[in-house]
């Protein structure tokens, strides 16, 4: 089978990213050999690719937005030859430790994660243990479905970390893959929407998706925000948040990776209990509260959709800028 590889981890436009052929995998007791339809194209995989996040392994191939048919089964389980399935970030946890007993496996030290700890979607085939596996509608598009499996799901956390009260005042920080699919999530709850971000492709989509105000980056929101989600991975859109915040707002930061924060103000950026929160990964059930709402609102992923030939290029998009809503690449046959 084809797959893309990270053969070493370096700037995307140095071409860290190859096109190989391996050996197709075979399921494990406990897990589900998948043939890959559409794969979506996430941030974090850029981040693996130019070693932000350091690959765990040699050769580790990133995406985990895969949606896919079940051809092969290491043992009889959840799922059927045949089934239609959503491998998603979260790949493991322990079951055992402090985290996940209190319901907090994204908290989990022993978790592991596709394409990072294990081999991902940007492959014609793929495996995943069934127990982290989403059950998907045959309704749907599979490149509709792709970037819900973590732009989606780890929106959906954003979300519920920024504590926003019914019909509040949401801001929002970048305006990506995730970003666009949290905002249709918050607006179809009675949220009012703020957008702050770079790129006149992503502030046309805020706007097409109902923002009431769409600036820079920097830009102050015209009235104070009951709630703000920074997803872009820059640490110095921070303090903007903060300062944006109404006295006991909430300020989520979704990504994985962020470059460091400024030094704060505390009279300016803290005081009168302004809350600054972390989002670490997910749990399986945030994935299946996700798909429930998305089985009664009208959330759609504005998708731009690649030949998996051109999965490279398309993260070279998403690092220069020139890519909104978001990309997913198809696999024929």
């Amino acid at each position: 089978m084809q797959v893309w590889a990270v053969e070493r981890p370096g700037p995307i436009d140095s071409g860290p990213l190859r096109k190989v052929r391996r050996t197709v995998p075979e399921p494990r007791p406990g897990e589900v050999l998948v043939k890959v339809e559409a794969c979506g194209i996430c941030r974090t995989d850029l981040h693996l690719t130019e070693g932000d996040l350091p690959p765990k392994h040699p050769g580790t191939v990133p995406g985990h937005q895969a949606v896919g048919t079940v051809v092969a089964r290491g043992t009889a389980g959840r799922f059927a030859v045949g089934d239609r399935v959503g491998i998603a970030w979260l790949r493991g946890t322990c079951g055992v430790c402090e985290f996940c007993r209190q319901g907090a496996e994204n908290l989990c030290p022993w978790s592991t994660y596709t394409g990072w700890d294990a081999d991902g979607g940007f492959a014609e085939y793929a495996v995943v243990p069934q127990d982290y596996a989403y059950a998907l509608p045959t309704d749907r598009p599979a490149v509709e479905l792709a970037p819900f499996l973590c732009a989606g799901i780890i929106g959906y956390r954003s979300l519920l970390r920024a504590n926003l009260p019914p019909g509040g005042r949401l801001g929002i920080y970048g305006f990506g893959s995730s970003a666009h699919l949290t905002a249709q999530l918050a607006t179809a709850q009675g949220a009012e929407l703020f957008v702050m971000t770079r790129g006149e492709g992503n502030r046309a989509l805020a706007r097409e998706l109902g923002a009431v105000f769409v600036g820079e980056t920097a830009d102050r929101p015209p009235v104070l925000l009951d709630s703000a989600i920074v997803f872009a991975p820059a640490g110095d859109v921070v303090p903007y948040a903060l300062e944006a915040l109404k006295p006991g707002g909430t300020v989520a930061v979704a990504g994985i990776y962020l470059s460091d924060v400024p030094a704060l103000n505390y009279e300016r950026h803290l005081f009168h209990e302004r809350d600054l929160r972390s989002v670490t990964s997910n749990t399986r059930r945030d994935g299946e509260e996700l798909f429930r709402l998305l089985a009664r609102l009208p959330v759609r992923a504005h998708t731009t959709v690649v030949p998996f030939d051109a999965v490279d290029r398309a993260l070279a998009d998403v690092a220069h800028g020139r890519a909104s809503g978001s990309l997913v690449a198809v696999l024929d046959g």
